[in-house]
């Protein structure tokens, strides 16, 4: 069955977990930031963006310091690697809404061939 991205895949930090390539896997498969368990990888018990204290709602452009260093350095190695911006996501979702985003984000990611997955440029279903 083809995953789906949805709102509740995308990240504080403005990452569209749906197309990760953690969440795309077939075995063992992440479930995203936002239904994380506290069993799954510590990469994402840890994540400073999931667990910031500082964001006053539900993204990083709820903070009074939007984009910290810590967004600038994750967008500068997400743009560079994989051509995609989280803080372009996060103003996106910020000036248009969630859903008008998660649409967008559907048109861009999802074919006939499956989801496209950010990281290693492969479909998956």
């Amino acid at each position: 069955m083809l995953k789906r991205i949805s709102r509740n895949l995308i990240a504080p930090c403005g990452m569209n977990c749906g197309v990760c390539k953690a969440f795309l896997r077939e075995h063992n498969p992440c479930l995203g930031c936002r239904d994380f368990e506290q069993d799954k990888p510590k990469t994402i018990a840890q994540c400073y963006m999931r667990i910031c204290r500082e964001r006053a709602g539900k993204f990083c452009f709820d903070c009074a310091v939007f984009p910290c260093e810590r967004l600038q350095h994750l967008d500068l190695r997400y743009r560079t690697k994989y051509g995609m911006s989280e803080i372009e996501n996060l103003e996106f979702i910020r000036d248009n809404g969630i859903r008008k985003f998660v649409e967008r984000e559907r048109r861009r990611w999802i074919s006939e061939k499956g989801v496209f997955c950010v990281h290693d440029k492969q479909y998956y279903k």
